[in-house]
């Protein structure tokens, strides 16, 4: 018995979570329904669905299916897909999960079976595709993000399956199962399944002894790992180090993974802290690579160490302004040429090592100003540097 195959839905309407995307008239649904679907990619957290909505999709259209994975496709599958529909009335379905680990080689194959639209190309993957993407690719498709489920859409999909399969499980390992299981309906199935294969009734305790740690988060009964996190991320920002520790403690003693806290520390780094100290940076990304080879028990230590460092830094959100208002205005309909000059093989392109380090010349169509300095920490020492570089400053000030 496979829980998680049996009940894996087969129609729109059957699927858990998604309401942004699935709704009555929601974009994707419309999509579908009109048989006007482009070919897209989904990205979203395990167990969100990626899979069984390409699967929906496929018979909803009435399109041959076939499943691949980046990591094992091979170029030449996908000519003879291509080659054996190549007058066929129906065009296939073509499945590919982890596309972020699709080469630039085979996105090239895909592109002119895109352009052509000799099959509708799918690919899923729990990492944001878009950087992974020629833009040629990305010119071709849609990008649509899926969302963790939330606990109402997982405790009614666990009901379906209990009430089906006649189990009898008791409030607080109904609750167990939901919250452990992080929105991943996977996962929760898995997990079920696994606690009755040795048990029947299944108890709380089974359950834990199968699962000791919550899938990807430090969830507890009162708060989800997501306010956990929060709160870490908040009380570094407000430099109290004491209370980002006490939150740090709880993610850990939650099961939170290491790598999940160093992410999110580094961000902080750059976000938060950024130029006034561009140290954090660095040691925020140590952080990251040592976490990853040394896993718990001994990376709550890295975490501290970085937590206390974060929390003790000066800090200042200048660069996350700047890029927040250089993406706005592109997004505005601000998208100019590059200056001739500027361009590769230009012949009046001014070198500024060939005037000393600096020379008067434009790098954009027209004036732009996206980046504020707030003058804290380091980021003073940087503005003095453009200063001296422009000759505004005769001199570098003193330490």
């Amino acid at each position: 018995m496979n829980l998680a195959l049996k009940y894996r839905p087969k129609t729109i309407d059957e699927m858990v979570g998604q309401k942004h995307l699935l709704d009555e008239g929601a974009p994707l649904r419309r999509l579908i329904e009109t048989e006007s679907l482009p070919h897209c990619f989904f990205y979203g957290p395990p167990g969100s669905g990626k899979t069984t909505l390409a699967r929906i999709i496929a018979a909803t259209l009435d399109k041959p299916f076939y499943e691949m994975n980046a990591t094992t496709l091979k170029v030449e599958e996908l000519r003879k897909i291509f080659k054996t529909y190549t007058n066929a009335l129906q065009k296939p379905l073509i499945f590919i999960d982890e596309v972020h680990r699709l080469s630039k080689n085979q996105q090239e194959v895909l592109l002119p079976f895109m352009e052509n639209n000799s099959a509708l190309i799918i690919g899923a993957s729990t990492e944001n595709p878009y950087y992974s993407m020629t833009a040629a690719m990305r010119s071709r498709s849609h990008l649509f993000e899926l969302e963790s489920l939330d606990e109402q859409a997982m405790q009614a999909y666990l009901e379906h399956v209990l009430r089906s399969e006649g189990i009898e499980v008791d409030e607080e390992s109904r609750s167990f199962l939901v919250s452990s299981s992080s929105g991943d309906a996977r996962a929760m199935l898995n997990l079920l399944e696994s606690g009755i294969a040795i048990e029947d009734p299944l108890r709380l305790e089974t359950l834990r002894q199968i699962r000791p740690y919550a899938m990807q988060a430090g969830s507890s009964e009162d708060e989800s790992h997501y306010e956990l996190t929060s709160a870490m991320i908040k009380s570094i920002r407000g430099s109290d180090i004491d209370a980002g520790l006490y939150y740090l403690a709880r993610l850990i003693e939650g099961g939170e993974p290491a790598e999940f806290i160093a992410r999110r520390l580094a961000i902080l780094a750059s976000e938060d802290i950024g130029n006034a100290n561009p140290n954090a940076l660095n040691l925020a990304s140590s952080a990251l690579s040592i976490v990853k080879h040394i896993g718990y028990p001994e990376a709550r230590i890295t975490l501290s160490q970085l937590l206390i460092y974060l929390a003790s830094s000066p800090k200042s959100n200048s660069a996350y302004l700047a890029i927040n208002q250089a993406q706005k205005a592109i997004r505005e309909g601000e998208v100019l040429r590059v200056p001739a000059h500027i361009r590769t093989n230009a012949k009046n392109y001014r070198y500024p090592h060939d005037f000393g380090g600096w020379v008067e010349q434009s790098y954009l169509e027209k004036a732009l100003s996206f980046y504020e300095s707030r003058g804290i920490g380091f980021e003073k020492n940087l503005s003095e540097w453009r200063k001296k570089i422009k000759g505004d400053l005769r001199e570098l000030p003193g330490p």
